[in-house]
């Protein structure tokens, strides 16, 4: 028997909040190491880590990621994590609104605006869904949320692995290009969990998308959650590319959220210096007692790797030199990423 939407998103969470839901496979932070600079010729409170997204100022370039909605409990979820956003100026994210396009009465449980009027929101919905919804109806379903951008989520991993997952995944792209061209907000387009390719990358930009959340293995494994759920034999729990490797693959090519493992701010710093323009969690946030004081721990470690980087905004933070070891390294070799270059920068 198929569980309907609002019982899988409250399993969904509760297994993310409860359970040991993360990869075994390790994002590669391990292997990237900052060069110490021991003489940084500033204070740690000269270090600038402000940004725009979408014409909005940012205390730093991190985002809470989209993780539920549609559901009673998940009002309360996303007020919390979007107040913590907003007292520490940093974005936030929704979770598939595709509960509340189907059942309008669930709108209220992605409404954050009064808690958060003044940072970036960023809505959400399905790859799977484009088609069926369309530009029209998925726009109202981001105005009701007063959203500034819309992320299209790609999961295909998580979808065959789920017992009531879709099991078509093609036209997604060309759906992507339509919205792109149609929506009248900025498009993203996040994976959720198993990472992105050089390849994907290039297809995005080409389609008109703004920016790539790559979503690397090494987080939360969502087809781990799905065979908890089902009891099947966990094949697929590690597939995927690992977070730092699909940082440093796509961020040439097209804007780049690093996220996917990221556990703290010196995490969020590495990614930014593998060429992110933003770094983003949901794990973290939605586990943490206090998620404002986690974000603004962040914060704070963020700016002390800039410190000891010599970076003193993030335009020096994306050019601070950073070695890169072990099977991040050898991985990144193979798929013809230059590893030395980081380090001679």
């Amino acid at each position: 028997m198929k569980m309907d939407i609002r019982g899988r998103k409250r399993e969904h969470v509760e297994s993310a909040r409860r359970r040991d839901v993360e990869y075994s496979l390790s994002p590669g932070f391990g292997d990237v190491r900052f060069v110490h600079q021991p003489l940084p010729e500033m204070a740690l409170d000269d270090v600038d880590t402000e940004c725009r997204m979408f014409g909005k100022m940012l205390s730093a370039p991190i985002i809470i990621l989209g993780m539920t909605g549609g559901y009673p409990d998940a009002s309360k979820i996303n007020a919390r994590l979007a107040a913590a956003a907003e007292k520490e100026g940093l974005a936030f994210g929704l979770g598939s609104q595709r509960a509340m396009i189907e059942k309008p009465s669930l709108a209220s449980t992605y409404k954050v605006r009064k808690v958060a009027p003044t940072i970036p929101l960023i809505g959400n919905i399905g790859g799977c869904q484009l088609k069926k919804y369309g530009v029209k109806k998925v726009r109202e379903a981001l105005d009701i949320v007063e959203a500034d951008a819309l992320a299209i989520h790609l999961n295909p991993l998580q979808e065959v692995c789920q017992p009531e997952g879709d099991h078509d995944f093609s036209g997604i792209l060309l759906q992507i290009g339509i919205f792109c061209r149609d929506l009248g907000l900025p498009v993203i387009v996040k994976e959720t969990g198993a990472g992105m390719s050089m390849n994907t990358a290039i297809a995005l930009r080409s389609a008109g998308v703004c920016m790539a959340d790559v979503s690397g293995a090494g987080g939360t494994s969502w087809s781990k959650v799905e065979y908890m759920r089902s009891g099947g034999e966990p094949v697929f729990e590690n597939w995927g590319n690992p977070t730092c490797v699909s940082i440093a693959a796509c961020s040439e090519m097209i804007e780049t959220i690093g996220s996917g493992g990221v556990r703290n701010g010196l995490d969020a710093a590495k990614a930014l210096a593998l060429g992110a323009a933003y770094a983003g969690a949901a794990l973290p946030f939605l586990r943490a007692s206090d998620p404002a004081a986690e974000a603004a721990s962040w914060k704070r470690d963020l700016k002390i790797a800039m410190l000891l980087s010599c970076s003193k905004n993030l335009w020096a933070l994306h050019r601070a030199r950073i070695v890169i070891s072990g099977k991040t390294a050898e991985e990144m070799k193979r798929i013809g990423v230059d590893v030395h270059r980081y380090a001679r920068r």
